[in-house]
């Protein structure tokens, strides 16, 4: 199975003592984790906050965090007997899984809602020869079916969506990472919330953490909603959720109690951000910062925005937030929110006219 170079360590072995990984575990790796965090210095002066970073969880394989948890629970599948996986997936999941199943020798089944997905994450799944299935619905039915399918004896297939515990086991080890860069917790981890997976995987590495000693404190967890979509910010599932960020376009979070959990333990909160926010964040993230992400990613930043504007940030704490996939997953939106390309002639003096600089 591929392996990453001799300098490097895989990322299950490196918080092999917080996983649940044994000598039987296959060597499984296409070299997730180990993504950088970055201090937003001209956002954070802007905003009045000199300790804003972002985790570019977009430097993962497949291009967004679900290679972290991925990694663990197809390890763990093959360790198991499987021979073949299955997910349900707003696109991120699909692509991860795709992905992983093909290293491993597995088939790979993934139900999508139709017309509801991202081009580049649809291309990945099907690029890694996943047996791909649009279905009229959105995603709530597309995860209802695939946990059906996975309870057959027919044909076993294992599920690996976040209800898989060994999931969000991997998806853990971003929070590792966030101390080990920081050198200790940040006081506030900002992130977006779909299935609401990983803000409950985030708050369980940094309990781990401090349980081990590692770090002395814990964040409070800051879980964003995209407004069309925030079934745990109206607290009750949203029938037909709509919003431009299609990786948190889920009605009813599968991790919902567990994220409700992250939140009141540690004093934090989740809120709901517009699409014109999302899109405010996205936008200045690449032109201010040189970082970009896929939209539902900057639902965290727009989130810190809207509460720092608000006076609701103390402005010396350090904060992370968490950008959950890159952007060229979604190159529409990208398209859409873009200048025309200005068209230049043939001359050196008309490149300058085009520019405007005579």
């Amino acid at each position: 199975m591929p392996a990453t170079g001799i300098g490097r360590p895989r990322l299950v072995e490196r918080y092999r003592r917080f996983l649940p990984i044994s000598d039987a575990t296959p060597s499984l790796s296409l070299g997730e984790g180990f993504t950088s965090l970055v201090r937003l210095g001209r956002l954070g002066r802007q905003l009045g906050l000199p300790n804003l970073y972002v985790k570019l969880e977009g430097q993962n394989p497949t291009g967004s965090f679900k290679d972290r948890g991925m990694v663990v629970a197809v390890s763990k599948a093959i360790e198991d007997g499987a021979r073949a996986i299955i997910c349900a997936s707003t696109g991120n999941t699909s692509a991860s899984a795709a992905a992983y199943g093909a290293a491993a020798g597995l088939e790979v089944v993934v139900l999508l809602p139709k017309g509801q997905i991202a081009l580049g994450k649809l291309l990945q799944a099907l690029v890694a020869g996943a047996r791909v299935i649009a279905v009229d619905g959105n995603f709530d039915l597309a995860l209802r079916i695939v946990r059906e399918l996975a309870d057959r004896r027919d044909h076993p297939i294992t599920l690996v969506n976040s209800i898989n515990p060994y999931r969000l086991e991997g998806q853990k080890t971003g929070a590792f990472e966030v101390c080990d860069d920081l050198g200790r917790a940040p006081d506030i981890l900002a992130i977006p919330v779909g299935n609401a997976g990983n803000i409950s995987a985030y708050w369980a590495g940094f309990r781990d953490y401090q349980g081990a000693r590692i770090t002395s404190s814990l964040p409070r967890m800051f879980g964003f909603q995209a407004a069309g979509a925030a079934p745990l910010v109206l607290g009750h599932p949203v029938e037909r959720p709509e919003t431009i960020a299609t990786a948190i376009r889920i009605g009813n979070p599968a991790s919902w109690h567990k994220a409700i959990a992250a939140r009141d333990e540690s004093g934090g909160l989740i809120e709901a951000v517009t699409d014109d926010e999302i899109l405010a964040a996205y936008r200045d993230l690449a032109r201010l910062e040189g970082v970009f992400c896929e939209p539902s990613s900057a639902a965290s930043l727009a989130g810190i925005r809207k509460l720092a504007l608000a006076g609701r940030i103390e402005p010396e704490a350090t904060i992370v937030c968490v950008l959950t996939g890159n952007g060229l997953k979604d190159p529409h939106t990208a398209e859409r929110n873009v200048g025309p390309i200005l068209e230049g002639g043939s001359t050196t003096a008309a490149v300058v006219a085009a520019l405007g600089w005579s």
